[in-house]
């Protein structure tokens, strides 16, 4: 398998290399000498324009200083008018954002008005600067240009003095800050990495496309000074020298005619003759692809099978980070694109096991593990809004309020975290549906989705088996100074069940009078009790031994509703063959309570109501 590529890979190598290799370095050595030739007299022109485009922008900056000032001091100054030169100098201030402070001086040359973004502003007689350098200096020439100087050894200012063109007009003298330069000089790029910089009179940088630079002040100014003088001394042509970070540069100079500054734009040597090196790069590169085509040729084979192994393995890597929508593509009419297929039917399988395995999951969130099996392997219709029988159980702990209010956070966690368990493990017992957990309150509806014999009786030993559990729990949490108890509320009727909610979020539950009753009958249980309405009490009267309590007041029915207690010991529940020995349902007297006992074996009534299991 070696041998052939290795052979085949000489084979064209040295084919392509007289016939291909050659010619192109023949080409590349004359390209680069006639790039090298032109570029040399482009090049001047290059760095000429960007240098002559910098100058005239800077004049433009100043010059747009100038004039702006110069509308400052158009009229005469008159008594009582400060505060008028005031506000005109401080809508300059927010028209020219290099301007810094300002001042207007009178035709005596005292300082009447002083506006500035860094210090307090003043009106009125100051200071006398009839001697300063820049009123002189406008006072002789209307413009004056001071030198730069460094606020702060760091941020460079210049000072611009106008004069009004009547003398009674006085004079305006104002700070600029040159930072914005900055702004004119980082828009210059000359190819790739070249710039443009400005030097003052003293060698000192006012201008770099790195601000930073600027701000260190006198900081290299050896450097820019000698900078300064080789380049000034090329006439503005170009000249190679050593720039201001010790690269080899090509630059030239133009002076900003009206403050004295030198502009120079460089170029790095090695981007300014990039185009003969390119040149060469291209007829290297040239040279390279002959020989990356013979071996393209060589191991084109291989990339065909190399390329739909890859897509297998990137496929496999998918399926295991769980995109089971992933599907490949392999169009190459071999066994590899049979590979392919199977592969995607494969992916099809897991999703479907995946999506069934979800429904399962989702099922179990709100029915016991056989009866959410059940509903996935029987029609999904049973999920669907429908009117059904239903027995509905309300559970709720006694005095949990008050125990939540005096426990700490995580002994209440515990606590509901217990009685959760308990709740759940008995529904799925029983095959009921666990509707929900709102609390320390519970509902279970039993008969639906999945229909079953003698509802009622399975909700009443449902419901005595929860019962049994959550006092067992009860006695433990007692022992620990935790007042709480059960109490249960069953009723059985017509309801509207199904799943509702909103996109991802669905439960099954029901709606209906029946809902309502049980939760009712909830609210009225005392603790260890189980209270049954009328037509549960109709269907279990003859295995179950029920108690009336008397009727009582529901809250929503127009007349008041008997209603019964569930006697029986307290323990776990003879199994479904077991028949009950029939009792009769015999009313309590008032006062009497109908419930489990907690630490005593049987609930003892006045009348003595009890059943007991008929097993042999």
């Amino acid at each position: 398998m070696t041998r052939p590529r290795r052979s085949l890979f000489s084979k064209y190598f040295i084919t392509l290399f007289v016939a291909v290799v050659v010619p192109l370095i023949l080409g590349a050595a004359s390209e680069a000498w006639f790039a090298f030739r032109d570029h040399r007299l482009h090049l001047n022109e290059l760095l000429q324009v960007e240098a002559r485009s910098a100058a005239d922008r800077i004049q433009a900056f100043t010059d747009g200083i100038r004039d702006q000032l110069g509308w400052v001091v158009q009229f005469p100054w008159t008594q009582g008018e400060e505060d008028r030169r005031r506000i005109d100098g401080q809508r300059l201030l927010q028209q020219v954002p290099a301007i810094v402070s300002l001042s207007l001086v009178d035709p005596s040359g005292i300082e009447r008005v002083f506006v500035s973004r860094l210090s307090l502003n003043r009106t009125g007689p100051g200071v006398d600067m009839s001697a300063d350098p820049a009123v002189v200096g406008a006072r002789a020439n209307r413009v004056w240009y001071g030198p730069v100087q460094y606020q702060r050894d760091s941020e460079p200012y210049m000072r611009i003095a106008v004069a009004g063109n009547r003398a009674a007009a006085g004079i305006v003298v104002a700070d600029i800050n040159l930072k914005l330069i900055w702004d004119i000089i980082a828009a210059i790029k000359i190819g790739d990495t070249g710039h443009a910089l400005v030097i003052d009179d003293s060698g000192r940088l006012i201008a770099h496309p790195d601000i930073s630079r600027v701000l260190r002040s006198g900081a290299g100014s050896g450097d820019f000074s000698r900078l300064k003088s080789v380049v000034g001394t090329a006439n503005g042509s170009v000249v190679a020298t050593t720039g201001d970070d010790g690269k080899p540069v090509v630059a030239l100079s133009v002076q900003a005619a009206n403050v004295g500054w030198t502009v120079i734009a460089q170029q790095p040597v090695l981007e300014a003759f990039e185009s003969i090196r390119a040149a060469l790069w291209r007829s290297l590169m040239l040279i390279v692809i002959g020989i990356v085509f013979a071996l393209v040729l060589a191991y084109w084979r291989a990339c065909r099978m190399w390329g739909p192994i890859r897509q297998l393995e990137d496929g496999v890597e998918r399926i295991g980070m769980g995109q089971l929508d992933h599907r490949i593509a392999i169009h190459s009419r071999d066994e590899l694109e049979q590979l392919a297929v199977r592969f995607n039917q494969m992916a099809e399988e897991l999703a479907a096991s995946q999506q069934k395995s979800e429904r399962i999951n989702r099922l179990k969130q709100f029915l016991a593990p056989e009866v959410a099996a059940l509903v996935e392997h029987s029609d999904q219709g049973l999920l669907d809004g429908q009117r059904r029988e239903v027995v509905a159980i309300f559970g709720d702990l006694r005095g949990f309020t008050a125990f939540s209010a005096r426990a700490e956070p995580d002994v209440i966690i515990a606590v509901l975290r217990e009685y959760y368990e308990a709740i759940g493990t008995v529904t799925a017992r029983h095959a009921a549906t666990l509707i929900r957990f709102a609390g320390d309150g519970v509902m279970v509806l039993v008969n639906a989705p999945v229909a079953c014999e003698n509802p009622a009786q399975r909700g009443i030993r449902l419901a005595i088996d929860m019962q049994a559990a959550v006092q067992s729990l009860a006695n433990h949490w007692n022992a620990r100074d935790c007042a709480i108890g059960f109490g249960v509320g069953i009723a059985m009727g017509p309801a509207t069940v199904g799943t509702l909610g909103w996109h991802g979020r669905l439960d099954y539950t029901a709606i209906g009078n029946v809902v309502n009753l049980a939760s009712r009958l909830c609210d009225l249980a005392d603790d260890a009790q189980i209270l049954v309405d009328p037509v549960v009490t109709g269907h279990v009267k003859d295995s179950i031994a029920l108690a009336s309590i008397g009727e009582r007041a529901i809250k929503g029915y127009d007349r008041a509703l008997e209603v019964f207690a569930v006697v029986r010991r307290v323990g776990p529940l003879p199994h479904l063959g077991c028949p009950l020995q029939p009792a009769d349902v015999r009313p309590v007297e008032t006062g009497q309570v109908v419930s489990f006992a907690r630490r005593d074996d049987l609930i003892r009534l006045e009348n003595e109501v009890i059943w007991e299991p008929n097993c042999s």
